[in-house]
């Protein structure tokens, strides 16, 4: 097998809970408690969850926008978690980023020309002005905008259109990888389908990683080829898509898939409500920490933790989960066998 473009192991980041303006440390906020996965060349890993549940902080921590509290960061055979700031510049055109809101990650007072030169002129792309011209050009192309929008300010587009802005920008680089933040969550429907198949188009044209940060489930089953459910600064499930959205092996996942609206006209999905509010990562409980709201929890799993390992009766090879029902008898575990393979029919 080839060697992924993106590994990280034990990923993690506490941040510190201050008493006063002077005060020292009275706890910790366990927002990202031990994540490990990998993305290899041209694949697109989803990282779904609820809000809170650490998405996007290992989206920043993957771009070293705060120091780690552990774990191993490794790019493209670099490992980048603990490389001083200097040696890490000229590497962090290989990971990109494409922000949640367009309205606030463009800079208003840069031209549109400025804004996708500043990453070219900072890691030394272009050999001369003609050179920059013409790498300009290319990128408004790739992301759709007429070459003559160049010279206009970011207010002057819709939303949609400065997100494609952002898209170059974070082409511009030359990335191997791509991270996108809740990309699409701020824009309309219609915007979402055209961003989407934007970045699909790219991936297959570039060859690119992504890492693709979102809670909207309808739109990670139409792109992504595995899913890595996040529960409270925790992985609990990885999957390819088809594995997971047709047969979870997480309760957690089960009920995230259940909430997500059913396309065909008539079906209908068993819906799961699940009781109490989420933890607080402050104090995450013991054992799994999905326990406390988990309709199949029994003894073993408020006190032990599970560990992510491969499920037996998975419809694909390299699903995983986090779950103690898998190793009890196939008739006491309520997602064993082909309960979850209805959803894919339905949905």
């Amino acid at each position: 097998m080839s060697t992924p473009i993106l590994q990280v192991n034990d990923l993690k980041k506490h941040f510190p809970i201050k008493a006063g303006f002077l005060g020292g440390t009275t706890g910790y906020v366990y927002a990202v408690d031990g994540v490990s996965f990998d993305i290899m060349k041209g694949e697109t890993l989803s990282l779904v969850g609820e809000s809170g549940c650490g998405k996007s902080t290992v989206g920043k921590a993957l771009l070293r926008l705060f120091p780690l509290t552990g774990g191993q960061v490794i790019l493209g055979g670099d490992r980048i978690d603990d490389m001083p700031n200097g040696t890490l510049r000229p590497l962090r055109r290989k990971m990109q980023v494409v922000f949640q809101d367009p309205f606030s990650s463009l800079n208003p007072r840069m031209r549109v020309r400025d804004i996708l030169a500043e990453p070219i002129r900072n890691f030394g792309l272009a050999k001369d002005s003609a050179d920059l011209e013409q790498r300009l050009e290319g990128l408004m192309d790739k992301v759709r905008l007429p070459r003559d929008a160049i010279n206009r300010w970011p207010h002057e587009f819709s939303g949609g259109q400065r997100q494609r802005i952002g898209i170059a920008r974070a082409l511009a680089g030359e990335p191997d990888l791509i991270i996108c933040d809740e990309a699409v969550s701020a824009l309309d429907v219609s915007v979402k389908a055209q961003i989407v198949n934007l970045l699909q188009d790219l991936q297959t044209e570039l060859g690119l990683a992504m890492l693709f940060i979102s809670h909207d489930l309808a739109i990670v089953e139409h792109m992504t080829h595995r899913v890595a459910v996040m529960y409270l600064g925790k992985i609990v499930e990885v999957a390819p898509k088809r594995s997971l959205f047709g047969a979870p092996k997480h309760p957690y996942t089960e009920a995230l898939l259940s909430a997500v609206p059913v396309p065909m006209p008539g079906a209908q999905r068993e819906r799961i409500i699940l009781k109490g509010d989420v933890p607080s990562p402050i104090n995450p409980p013991k054992g799994c920490r999905f326990h406390t709201r988990c309709p199949y929890a029994f003894d073993r799993c408020r006190t032990e933790e599970p560990q992510l390992r491969p499920v037996a009766d998975a419809l694909a090879e390299g699903h995983i989960a986090a779950c103690h029902l898998h190793d009890r008898p196939a008739a006491e575990n309520p997602l064993a066998g082909a309960k979850g393979a209805q959803l894919l029919a339905l949905g």
